[in-house]
């Protein structure tokens, strides 16, 4: 026998997910680069500009290279979002023609898209987390740090650095958005959710770690 409150929330999350899809996906890009770019803002501006290394480079007149650099982060933050929505919209409408699911390569666009969201929330909590430590942190701190992520377990100054980037994607958010996709791939096609999983965990899931295999092997 079900419960009565995991029905009531397996249906008010199927419904969030149902809203989600019926989004327009034009303001639903807008939407997401305008957060990711105040994120990025309050994360540059309220920590990164505050450590020695940042004042460092304003007493040695290399304060204009970083802020180029800052520049062209801002930048790329629709590049990138359209690079990974459509990579990963690819493999997912590949998984979805194998298992005969009706799904079309813009709806899978979509999908790789709003799934994105998730990875919003690690980088809120790192801006509240150093935010909120009492002690001066350095610029690779910062940067090494991840919630939730296997590198929190190592060392960064010790690792070698090409496990740094591997050890980070290795978190929490990463296997919660592997089940967003699923939900994601479900209220699109309206079918059993258990091809749903096959598609995103026989597609995308293995895709994910021979990236990170072949990240790790070809570092220089």
């Amino acid at each position: 026998m079900r419960c009565p409150l995991f029905a009531i929330m397996k249906t008010r999350i199927d419904r969030v997910f149902h809203q989600l899809i019926q989004t327009d996906t034009i303001i639903y890009f807008l939407a997401i680069n305008i957060l990711t770019f105040l994120i990025l803002f309050a994360k540059k501006s309220l920590i990164e500009n505050e450590t020695i290394a940042f004042q460092i480079l304003q007493e040695e007149g290399r304060f204009g290279i970083y802020s180029i650099f800052n520049s062209l982060q801002f930048l790329a933050i629709p590049i990138i979002y359209l690079y990974k929505s459509t990579i990963i919209g690819f493999i997912l409408w590949i998984g979805a023609f194998m298992f005969g699911y009706k799904i079309t390569y813009k709806q899978c666009w979509k999908i790789a898209l709003i799934g994105e969201t998730v990875f919003l929330l690690p980088e809120i909590i790192k801006v509240f987390w150093f935010i909120l430590r009492p002690d001066d942190v350095n610029i690779w701190q910062i940067r090494a740090f991840y919630p939730l992520s296997i590198m929190n377990f190592f060392d960064y100054q010790t690792l070698p650095a090409q496990y740094h980037y591997p050890l980070k994607a290795l978190n929490v958010f990463e296997v919660i958005y592997w089940f967003v996709l699923v939900e994601l791939v479900h209220s699109t096609a309206s079918k059993q959710r258990s091809y749903a999983v096959a598609i995103v965990f026989l597609s995308y899931v293995p895709l994910f770690w021979l990236w990170l295999v072949y990240y790790i092997l070809v570092y220089k």
